[in-house]
Order: structure tokens, then C-alpha cells, then sequence
């Protein structure tokens, strides 16, 4: 059975953008095209109505192509458990208020116990300085945090 991972809608954004001039940005979307073509086969991968609901703003035609990607992976649910641990993140200060969705992301990882959480945020998910405080707010609640990474992180390394 593989590993799960959740997906964040900053990688799905990335995966389905036009391809960027700005240099880094260019370069995040190469290697999430990387991981899409070499590593998600790996993987379970989930999602939840929040990722489905962001990625469905903006342009509607960007947004149908998000949402194309996104169909056709496995919905986990936003449980009462899964906003009361968003609301400890925050409460905690593991994560800034206006980070409440961010917070929601992680707590619905948590919750359903999947291992991985892969995004593009590395404000308030992808940040080394947040992982002793996300993981803290996470064990007070008898959860587990996931392991938060980028596309970059989750490639496999090869010898």
C-alpha cells in the first residue's frame, strides 16, 4: 500500500500555471513537473474540499484545469477534529491567524493520520522554524503532524 501524501493547492497552482519568467517561480514548477511525472505514482494522493474549493477561485479557465488535476484524487473529509485542531494551531501560535486555512490543512493531514503534506507555502507550512510549534500544537491534541515539505523535499534520493 503506498504512502499517502496531502496536496496543498499551492502545488496543484504550480503544476497547472503558465510558465512563469520569474526565475524562481520557474523553477518551483519545474521540479513540481518533476514530481508529478516521476514520483506521484508512489503515492495515495489526498486532498480536501478546502484544497478543491481554493483551487476552483481565480480564472475560471485555471481554475477548471486545478480542478481536472484534483478530481481524481482521494477526498478526505473536514471533520469537527480537524477544525478543532486548526483552531489549537492557531490558538498555540503555531500558525498566524490569517494562516487559518493553512492551519486547516494541516489539522485535516493530521487527522486522517496521512504521513506527508506537500506544498509550495513555505511561510506558514514549509518552514523549518514552524515544525517545533506545529508538531507541539499537533501532540496536544493526540495527533501526529505531518511531515511538511516541498515537491524538492518529497523527491526520492537517489546514491
Amino acid at each position: 500500500m503506498p504512502q499517502r501524501v496531502y496536496i496543498e493547492t499551492t502545488f496543484v497552482s504550480y503544476l497547472t500555471a503558465r510558465p512563469s519568467r520569474d526565475l524562481i517561480i520557474a523553477g518551483h514548477q519545474a521540479i513540481t513537473h518533476d514530481w508529478w511525472d516521476h514520483c506521484r505514482q508512489d503515492y495515495e494522493l489526498c486532498v480536501s474540499q478546502l484544497v478543491v474549493q481554493e483551487a476552483g477561485d481565480g480564472d475560471p479557465e485555471a481554475a477548471q484545469e486545478r480542478l481536472v488535476v484534483l478530481a481524481k484524487m482521494t477526498m478526505l473529509e473536514i471533520t469537527e477534529e480537524a477544525v478543532a485542531l486548526a483552531e489549537e494551531l492557531v490558538r498555540a501560535g503555531a500558525l498566524p491567524t490569517k494562516a487559518g486555512n493553512d492551519a486547516l490543512h494541516i489539522a485535516i493531514a493530521a487527522v486522517h493520520r496521512v504521513p506527508y503534506l506537500m506544498t509550495w507555502n513555505c511561510r506558514h507550512m514549509a518552514n523549518a522554524t514552524l515544525r517545533a510549534p506545529i508538531d507541539a500544537a499537533c501532540a496536544s491534541k493526540g495527533f501526529k503532524a505531518p511531515i511538511i515539505g516541498t515537491p524538492e523535499e518529497m523527491m526520492e534520493a537517489t546514491p
